[in-house]
């Protein structure tokens, strides 16, 4: 997969940053992701839609470990259909929404949080628009 996009923030990226991805999914394959990264190359929040198994997957990789996938099967996003998708945190989770639905809420595995300050978007296909703004703590 592709770098589309990377961002950092000396300050950190939780809580209180908002991730929104708009693209298009043409293809049944599994190719794309987003990473929230810590200072120690860790990644505090990884999120991936599964297209074939209409899924979304969190993760976290902790000590050069997986940890436990959370698997959500709110699925709002559909091949050959434009998608937007927007990550964002609290105090004590990642919040995914997808085509303006709740898909996944992931608790911070990560500590400190001021330690995730960089996000990474991977894909094989090129996305509409990528931007990263200060929202706030307002998430649910």
């Amino acid at each position: 997969m592709a770098l589309q996009f990377e961002a950092f923030c000396a300050e950190g990226l939780a809580p209180g940053w908002s991730l929104r991805v708009q693209g298009h999914a043409d293809s049944g394959e599994d190719r794309f992701e987003i990473n929230f990264l810590s200072e120690t190359g860790d990644i505090a929040f990884h999120v991936k839609p599964r297209f074939g198994s209409a899924t979304m997957v969190g993760n976290a990789f902790q000590g050069g470990r997986w940890g436990q996938e959370e698997v959500s099967s709110v699925f709002p996003l559909a091949l050959g259909e434009p998608f937007e998708m927007e990550v964002g945190s609290d105090a004590q989770h990642f919040h995914v929404h997808a085509q303006e639905h709740r898909v996944l809420q992931f608790a911070h595995r990560h500590r400190p949080l001021a330690a995730v300050t960089r996000v990474q978007v991977l894909s094989d296909q090129r996305l509409a628009h990528v931007q990263l703004a200060r929202r706030g703590l307002g998430w649910g």
